[in-house]
């Protein structure tokens, strides 16, 4: 009953200590701002793709959007399978695609992302 968790306050702390190395807070909100910043504005310029929430309302850590074609949701998937992104089903009920780019994700991977959208719209578009 009186034991802590050990070993998640231990990871706790070595995440702690990384944020703190890097630069804190300010440091971590400006990478999440430009991580959003970059797949937010290939959905505003890809003809393909459309965000699903108000721009005053987008989330920076879960970007959602759709393809405006349906019926190119299987391609996409499959670019997506070839580059090894997974995780973007969207809500099962709302459909779409949800990027999850919490503060470990780095830019690198929403990067990936947005070339495959790139990609995908050069062969589609």
């Amino acid at each position: 009953f009186n034991t802590p968790p050990v070993y998640p306050i231990y990871v706790a702390m070595l995440t702690l200590r990384w944020l703190k190395k890097n630069g804190g807070l300010t440091w971590m909100e400006e990478r999440n701002n430009k991580k959003a910043t970059t797949l937010y504005t290939e959905i505003d310029a890809n003809p393909l793709f459309s965000g699903t929430a108000n721009v005053e309302d987008r989330s920076y850590m879960n970007p959602t959007f759709v393809l405006n074609n349906t019926d190119h949701e299987k391609s996409f998937e499959a670019m997506l399978d070839e580059a090894r992104i997974s995780g973007l089903k969207g809500h099962r009920s709302v459909g779409g695609y949800r990027a999850s780019m919490y503060n470990a994700l780095p830019q690198d991977s929403v990067q990936a992302l947005v070339d495959v959208m790139r990609e995908f719209t050069r062969k589609n578009g």
